[in-house]
């Protein structure tokens, strides 16, 4: 893997949500698929939103402070999300506001930050380029990294105080898919269950019930899916397409996330053979690590 210095960063395309009022931890705690009330203050979790049918529509990183909760959430997600917190709020004494616009966020490729303890929490808030940063330990790329939350407004100086070398999201990307790292809005999985595309991290079958739980329940009764994650790739260094149908000998098996060159990740049948060789959006691959089996 190529070396990066101790203070690379990525700065992520995001949108977010802050949500106050006194019931905002019930109302969200039965909208997810994570145990939020379990995390310590401050923390955080990732999570789901679920329709009905189980499916995902939307994913989130949550944290939980004393005062709000703050929703980190991919580029351009953040009105849409809370259209859909507005269908559900009655009487909850719970306000949603999207705070797209004020804060930015970035990646870094280490946990070596000035005011990070690599040894304390893994959600901090500390000072840094003339403002208050809100971090949280991610792994993003197969080792723990840093989510950094700031003002947009203090971008710069941010980025002065990290110092490093700025890479780009497509190599965060590169470095996300060969480590075998699911991402449901990247890999495009929304409207297939969390647990076909290794988003188990996001799920807690002891929470309570949530939009979607009843049909959670049923899978974890029943101990599988006819579906994994798994990570493919052409033997020849060939790229493969992302978000492609994936057939083997004319029928459909699965489809293909985000890829990157000659690797990619995909929501596969898991009885598709060992050895078998794939169509992947008409380019040829077989799997290199059934992810699930994996772990």
């Amino acid at each position: 893997m190529t070396a990066f210095t101790a203070t690379a960063f990525t700065v992520l395309p995001s949108s977010a949500l802050r949500l106050t009022g006194a019931d905002r931890l019930d109302f969200v705690q039965g909208q997810m698929t994570n145990n939020l009330k379990a995390a310590p203050t401050p923390g955080m979790v990732e999570a789901c939103f679920l329709s009905p049918k189980g499916q995902i529509e939307f994913f989130a990183r949550i944290y939980k402070r004393e005062s709000d909760l703050y929703l980190h959430l991919a580029e351009g997600v953040a009105p849409t999300l809370a259209a859909r917190f507005g269908k559900y709020i009655i009487f909850d004494q719970v306000e949603v506001q999207d705070i797209s616009g004020e804060l930015a966020s970035l990646h870094v490729w280490s946990q070596q930050v000035p005011g990070w303890d690599a040894g304390g929490p893994e959600v901090q808030s500390f000072e840094l380029g003339g403002g208050v940063v809100l971090a949280g330990r991610i792994d993003r790329t197969g080792s723990a990294g840093l989510d950094l939350h700031y003002l947009r407004k203090h971008q710069s100086e941010v980025l002065l105080a990290l110092g490093g070398a700025e890479r780009s999201h497509a190599e965060l990307e590169a470095a996300r898919i060969g480590a075998g790292i699911s991402d449901a809005v990247q890999d495009g999985w929304a409207g297939f269950l969390p647990q076909e595309v290794g988003l188990e991290r996001a799920m807690s079958y002891r929470k309570g019930c949530y939009v979607g739980q009843e049909i959670m329940a049923r899978l974890e009764a029943r101990g599988n899916t006819r579906y994994q994650l798994t990570q493919l790739e052409n033997a020849q260094g060939l790229p493969l397409p992302a978000r492609a149908e994936i057939t083997l000998s004319g029928k459909v098996v699965g489809r293909s996330g985000a890829s990157a060159g000659d690797t990619a990740l995909a929501r596969l049948r898991k009885d598709v053979p060992e050895g078998a060789v794939l169509d992947v959006g008409g380019v040829a691959a077989s799997v290199k690590v059934p992810l699930a089996a994996a772990e």
